[in-house]
């Protein structure tokens, strides 16, 4: 197959999972074709109906699951038997059913799915597990296994000469939960940039008082605690500090990235 088009799309909050997928597209090689489906869903259905086209689609793991939101822009991407390839990052402690999730819609789709990847980045609510993760090694993984999805690519001779790969995960998927910890402003550090405004996926921060979050909006994704240019937006819980020594010292230990063909 001779792909020349690469369409990357991705729900990325803290940055990490765009990391991944920017890595696996760059190895892969192409005209790599972005859509960042991290704040809005796509002003128009995304159709790959090309024989030269291929779609990598990315997205973090919460709880078990990708996010609705990234559920509910992938809807609106479509194939015609288009090879497709599936990644979800997740924070050191397990990636459940996220994986298997982004698989099934693709297929579903139009998408063949002929390689997936679960990566790892530093997790959004309790950064100090997988701190700095992605890594560069991680980085060295995403390259090489872009560079099989390439091989396998040229390889074959059309679609349906590519692999179907059995991933990790169990159907039905296990429950969709909210984490029920939402970061807020500092009124003493905040300077009202609107940053946070801005960029929250959920638009849960308002601009008359965006010290404070609309916990029924907020998804815990940890972006505005990434893009705060003062540091003024963390959890301030009374309860954070003990679940974060908890989860910490059950999930620390590296855990690497797991491949499908």
């Amino acid at each position: 197959m001779n792909i020349t088009d690469i369409h990357v799309v991705y729900f990325s909050a803290t940055y990490t999972t765009r990391t991944i997928v920017r890595e696996i597209a760059k190895a892969i090689g192409g005209n790599i074709i972005e859509h960042d489906i991290t704040n809005a869903l796509p002003e128009s259905e995304i159709r790959l109906s090309g024989d030269n086209s291929m779609l990598i689609v990315g997205a973090p793991v919460y709880v078990g699951r990708i996010p609705e939101a990234a559920a509910e822009a992938l809807k609106m991407v479509h194939g015609n038997n288009t090879p497709a390839v599936a990644v979800c990052v997740y924070g050191n402690r397990d990636y459940d059913d996220a994986l298997l999730e982004i698989k099934d819609t693709l297929n579903g789709n139009g998408f063949h799915t002929f390689a997936a990847g679960a990566f790892i980045g530093r997790h959004c609510i309790f950064p100090k597990v997988a701190e700095g993760r992605p890594d560069a090694a991680d980085l060295e993984k995403a390259a090489a296994f872009g560079k099989r999805c390439a091989q396998l690519l040229a390889d074959a001779a059309g679609t349906d000469a590519l692999g179907n790969p059995e991933v990790k995960g169990n159907r039905p998927y296990r429950e969709a939960h909210k984490v029920p910890m939402c970061p807020t402003g500092d009124k003493n550090t905040c300077t009202k940039c609107m940053t946070c405004v801005r960029l929250c996926p959920a638009g849960a921060i308002s601009e008359s008082d965006p010290c404070s979050t609309d916990t029924s909006k907020c998804i815990a994704c940890g972006r505005c605690v990434v893009v705060c240019p003062h540091g003024s937006r963390a959890i301030y819980l009374p309860a954070y500090a003990e679940a974060a020594a908890k989860f910490t010292a059950a999930f620390s230990a590296r855990r690497e990235p797991e491949t499908f063909f």
